[in-house]
């Protein structure tokens, strides 16, 4: 496992990370949890990724039992707040009072005395960004975060976060959490660019486009039994990319992966890893075996040309 420093910020990162969103607490069990963090971390990963909306909190409880018996100072926790956790007019956004409470509740599910990372789930248009920098800020300074940074923020909505933690004299953001992979690239128009200009690390999530860039979905057939395009209770983000058309140039790019020596899938994670202000790609994992196949996008050298090559056959051409 290759590790990235997280933008210019001096706290190192797995290259490839683990994260629960559709899994922890929900799809799989605290045991299973457990076995494939453990295996992860044997693996070189010390990055895990959860939130508290995920599975509405359970995520980070299973999080937080799958650790034990590992090291606290070996792991880069991040979790996230934004959304609402209940019906409470105040349980939501990024006010000083739910900021801090999330905070606070998160560490209680994780069973923590710090996050390593706590990131803003989303921008909020009803707060000022001055209250959310110094709300965050004190948080920092009390030792309950150590990092911080935001989750799908416009390249702007960052440099006016920048500023805004600047004009205070507070510690700024750290990282971003957006989509990115290769069939979602929004990111490198604006949002690449900020976060090089201000030194803040990506680590994204679905590189593998929700399962689609595994391979495993072919055109004109149902999804398999069992698998996350097949559930209709997580499948929603996904459907736009399970037309036939775009199964069939995945399917060609997967043989094209091969033909080069590796699988779809390390291959897919090894062309976001391409992009140096990429510190980290968040995979989800049902199964340790999973996760040995994933980790072997670290490291992965290829040259420019293959990476052309491979975008224009997801183009069709």
């Amino acid at each position: 496992m290759n590790y990235r420093k997280l933008g210019r910020f001096n706290v190192r990162v797995s290259e490839v990370g683990v994260g629960g969103w559709l899994t922890h607490g929900r799809s799989i069990d605290d045991d299973s949890t457990s076995e494939i963090i453990h295996k992860s971390f044997d693996l070189g990963v010390n990055f895990f990724d959860t939130a508290d909306v995920y599975n509405n909190g359970e995520a980070e409880k299973s999080l937080g039992r799958g650790i034990k018996g590992l090291k606290r100072e070996d792991l880069v926790i991040a979790t996230k707040c934004y959304f609402p956790m209940s019906d409470r007019p105040n349980d939501r956004g990024l006010g000083r009072k739910h900021i801090t409470e999330s905070v606070h509740n998160s560490l209680k599910r994780l069973e923590v005395d710090y996050v390593d990372i706590m990131q803003f789930h989303r921008f909020d248009s009803e707060t000022c960004l001055d209250e959310t920098v110094r709300a965050i800020d004190d948080l920092v300074r009390a030792g309950d975060v150590l990092y911080w940074g935001v989750s799908e923020w416009t390249g702007q909505q960052i440099t006016d976060l920048v500023h805004t933690a600047k004009e205070l004299n507070a510690n700024p953001p750290a990282s971003n959490q957006p989509i990115y992979n290769m069939l979602t690239r929004g990111i490198e128009e604006g949002v690449l660019q900020a976060c090089e200009q201000f030194g803040i690390g990506n680590v994204v999530f679905s590189p593998l486009a929700q399962g689609v860039l595994t391979g495993k979905y072919q055109p004109g057939l149902a999804a398999p039994e069992g698998s996350r395009g097949a559930d209709t209770s997580s499948n929603m983000f996904m459907k736009r990319f399970m037309d036939d058309e775009t199964l069939t140039h995945v399917q060609n790019l997967k043989e094209f992966a091969e033909s080069q020596g590796f699988g779809l899938a390390e291959f897919a994670l090894a062309w976001c890893l391409r992009q140096k202000q990429v510190s980290s790609v968040i995979i989800g994992a049902t199964s340790a075996a999973q996760v040995e196949a994933n980790v072997k996008a670290s490291g992965m050298q290829l040259d420019s040309l293959i990476w052309e090559r491979a975008e224009r056959i997801l183009e069709g051409r």
